[in-house]
């Protein structure tokens, strides 16, 4: 890595997408690491509200509420972070709209309009008046930190490369350096993984040619053509708990000695019910595909190889397969006495179709 962009910018890329994908065990790991880094707790605050324009309010007020506890588990740990500047208060002269559609052109590069526009004038002007105007005219964030946070909330949402493509391009028109946006794709893939990075690099590549220097990042291999049959062969059909899972998955029981071990491999869109480990509860090791682990009350978790799900006893939660992914785990139940699971209700379809 060139280390063009400094610490605490390259500590905005995993913080803003993180907490646009909803995976709050993570944004605490990269919230942490930027509060360690020197982010004041105002900066830290100011890319998480920004994120609600582009990830939804649910998505922000979310991510808020992970930094509040952080901050509080932090000062009884004896940690003082810095609060940072607030933001000036904007003269009470200053027209949203006109202050907006002035930094919206200098950020493009020229004026904004279009059929699109001309269809649905009232998302023009909230684009214009609130992002633009009341958002952009904040100071607690200079506008290439705000940038870096639009476009790593971007490339962690899916089906926006051409929002992304001109954020991008809006980056170079705030200062930041051709060099700095390929590092912003390598930081991406330290901390996101190859497929996202995979992805942003090919938009990237659309508005600044690639560095000999910087090689084509290709998706992981075991996650984009995995069939279910990983390490682990996939086993048969899961009859005996079929009345427990929506679509069809496969049970390969590993170890039914002392502590037991299942390699579980589920079909695209194939998901368990809800459930309650009593006593003991679970771990999971992912092994292969694209899934989805949720806590009861709390936002899915997206899950990929390599990653580690600790359940513990008592939690009402599901996991299963990404609607377009197999995917696969391996179930290790922690012994305890008079263990048991509970199952409940199937997970609806409308909220299992509405995670990103």
């Amino acid at each position: 890595m060139q280390n063009l962009l400094s610490q605490k910018q390259q500590a905005v890329i995993p913080v803003a997408a993180f907490a646009a994908r909803g995976d709050i065990a993570l944004l605490n790991t990269a919230l942490n690491e930027a509060l360690n880094l020197g982010m004041t707790v105002n900066e830290v605050k100011e890319v998480l509200v920004q994120l609600y324009a582009y990830a939804g309010f649910p998505r922000s007020l979310n991510a808020l509420g992970a930094l509040m506890a952080l901050l509080q588990h932090r000062q009884q740990q004896g940690l003082n972070d810095e609060t940072g500047q607030d933001a000036t208060p904007v003269p009470g002269h200053e027209n949203s709209l006109e202050t907006g559609t002035r930094n919206q052109t200098q950020l493009v590069g020229q004026p904004v309009g279009g059929p699109l526009f001309d269809f649905a004038p009232a998302i023009d002007q909230f684009l214009k008046s609130h992002l633009f105007g009341d958002i952009f005219m904040r100071d607690a964030l200079d506008w290439q930190t705000r940038e870096l946070a639009t476009i790593s909330a971007l490339a962690a949402l899916s089906g926006v490369n051409s929002q992304l493509k001109s954020h991008f391009a809006m980056c170079l028109n705030t200062g930041l350096s051709a060099g700095q946006l390929w590092e912003f794709v390598e930081v991406l893939e330290q901390k996101l993984g190859s497929a996202l990075a995979a992805n942003a690099s090919a938009v990237l590549a659309e508005v600044l040619p690639r560095p000999q220097t910087h090689p084509v990042i290709k998706e992981n291999t075991m996650t984009a053509q995995f069939d279910g049959n990983g390490i682990f062969p996939k086993g048969p059909k899961n009859e005996a708990y079929a009345q427990y899972f929506q679509g069809t998955s496969y049970l390969n029981m590993l170890s039914t000695e002392g502590v037991k071990v299942g390699n579980v491999v589920f079909e695209p869109g194939c998901r368990n019910d809800w459930h309650i480990h009593h006593k003991g509860g679970q771990t999971l090791l992912v092994t292969g595909g694209h899934g989805w682990y949720q806590q009861w009350n709390q936002p899915a978790r997206r899950l990929h190889a390599g990653d580690v799900v600790n359940i513990p006893a008592g939690a009402k939660h599901w996991h299963g397969a990404a609607a377009d992914s197999w995917f696969a785990h391996i179930a290790i139940e922690v012994p305890a006495e008079g263990a048991s699971t509970e199952w409940l209700e199937p997970v609806s379809e409308q909220d299992y179709r509405a995670l990103p």
